[in-house]
Order: C-alpha cells, then sequence, then structure tokens
C-alpha cells in the first residue's frame, strides 16, 4: 500500500538528516517537521546547469531548440525536469506539438504534466527497468528519442531503446557534483548532536556522503554514522550501502518525500534491517 499523509509516522525528537539538493529539500524538511522530528540539512548533490561558457552548451541549445524534431522524450528525475521546462520557456512560445513525453518516476511526471506536459510513466517503478517495460517504448522502429539527463547515466535506458531499433540522444542538462564544505560546518551538522537517521535518495548522493562526512582531511571517523538508520529508495542502493558499512538499512518504496518519511517509521518500530 502507497504511504498517505494519513498515517505518517511520530518522529518526536528525532534528529533526521535530509540530503536532498538544496533547491529540493524544503518539503521534506517541513514535512518531518510536521511529524515532531528535527531535520538536519546537508545536500549531497550539487545540480549545476551547463553554462554558456561550456563546450557542451551550443550541442544542448541545438537539441532544445529542435525538440519538435523527436518523436520521444524522457526525462529522467525531477531535476531534468526543471531544467527542461527553463529551456523550453527560453525557445518555446509554447511547448512543441507531436511528441511522446515519458518521466522516470512520478514525481518527474507530475512536475512536467503541471506545465501542461502530458507525460507517462510506469508504475511499477522508479528506475529504466520499470520505463522500459512500458508497451508504447517497445515498437520504437526508426523512431527519434531524446533522453533528458543530467551528464552521465541512464546508459541502459540508451542501450535497450536503441537495441529495439530506436535513434537515440542525450541532452546532458546539467553536471551533478559533490559540495565543499568546512569542517566546523560538518562536525556541528553530524557529529556534534547526534542523528537518529538518514535519509539519502541516489547512489551517488550515498557516495558523495561518505566522501564529505569524513571531512577534508579525512580526520572524521564515519564508524558511528555506519549503525544509524539509513533510509533508501531502491534495494540497489541499500547494497551500495551495506558495502560501505551501514547496518540498519530500510529500503523505503520510493524516493518520494511520502515514502522516504513512512520508512522512517517502519525501520524505528521494527529495527529491521532491509
Amino acid at each position: 500500500m502507497q504511504p498517505t499523509r494519513a498515517n505518517l509516522p511520530s518522529l518526536q525528537n528525532q534528529r533526521v538528516l535530509v540530503t536532498r539538493p538544496a533547491h529540493q529539500a524544503a518539503p521534506l524538511i517541513k514535512l518531518l517537521k510536521e511529524c515532531g522530528a528535527n531535520p538536519a540539512h546537508l545536500p549531497a548533490l550539487e545540480i549545476c546547469p551547463i553554462s554558456e561558457t561550456d563546450s557542451r552548451y551550443s550541442l544542448l541549445r541545438n537539441q532544445m531548440m529542435n525538440l519538435d524534431q523527436y518523436a520521444i522524450i524522457i526525462c529522467i528525475s525531477p531535476n531534468a525536469a526543471h531544467q527542461a521546462l527553463e529551456w523550453i520557456d527560453q525557445f518555446w512560445p509554447q511547448t512543441p506539438v507531436g511528441i511522446d513525453w515519458y518521466a522516470v518516476g512520478k514525481k518527474t511526471a507530475q512536475i512536467l504534466n503541471d506545465q501542461d506536459i502530458p507525460a507517462h510513466y510506469s508504475n511499477a517503478g522508479f528506475d529504466s527497468e520499470a520505463m522500459l517495460t512500458l508497451p508504447d517504448l517497445v515498437d520504437i522502429q526508426g523512431k527519434k528519442i531524446l533522453i533528458l539527463r543530467g551528464s552521465s547515466g541512464r546508459a541502459m535506458l540508451a542501450e535497450t531503446l536503441t537495441s529495439r531499433g530506436a535513434e537515440v540522444e542525450y541532452a546532458n542538462l546539467y553536471d551533478r557534483k559533490c559540495p565543499e564544505y568546512d569542517d566546523t560546518h560538518i562536525k556541528s551538522t553530524i557529529y556534534n548532536i547526534p542523528l537518529s537517521s538518514i535519509l539519502i535518495t541516489s547512489g551517488e548522493a550515498l557516495s558523495n556522503f561518505v566522501t564529505v562526512a569524513a571531512g577534508r582531511q579525512k580526520q572524521f571517523s564515519t564508524d558511528s554514522l555506519h549503525h544509524l538508520y539509513l533510509v533508501v529508495p531502491s534495494a540497489r542502493i541499500a547494497d551500495q550501502a551495506r558495502h560501505i558499512g551501514f547496518t540498519r538499512i530500510k529500503v523505503a518504496q520510493g524516493p518520494d518525500d511520502l515514502s522516504m518519511v513512512s520508512a522512517l517509521n517502519s525501520a524505528n518500530d521494527s529495527e529491521a534491517n532491509a
């Protein structure tokens, strides 16, 4: 059963670390506060749009100015959706017609839908595998497809669509970078006041978090973090976390705010590993 606001957990006085990028964290922090938690925020990803001085800008500009040449456009994340909408606002008086839009995940689809771009998504999951099960992405021989993404990722998606006969391009809208923090900020956010749980929504964010938590000179031991509840949105990220050394892992039903917060209740009540 999908989580709802009606059955959100009580998280009274729990200190929960949110690692979403700065521009995406506010709704999750608000939700945690409504549940009684004391959220701490340390973004583990920095989203950097491709700038006009970047050598990749010219190709990206041409792709976005010629969106109407693609039969299918696939948006792989909320960040990609937001960036794409900014490009569309810049170059298109109205959204080009005749395109079938798809999104990886309900949240990404909702961002497009809110701007009157109907986007299909799979109810089977939040990854490429789920997207590729959609019937309309099976018989795509000769169709031109544009995948909107960051500067890497989703290789399997493109490879599979190509094997089905499509002509696939990537539009690399932004870079994902590991943020840099001074050691005082790291210590005060992560170590000075004990954390109850950590919320991580991607494998890259998990890797970055572990790097950041060690400090600039790798002077902080992250061993104490391995015993905290770690909530992740997929079994793949859970496996990555176990390999790093985390021992109390809960897999949420998805990466959306409701699923992540609801998983805190299950994890803290059962004290079970995923």
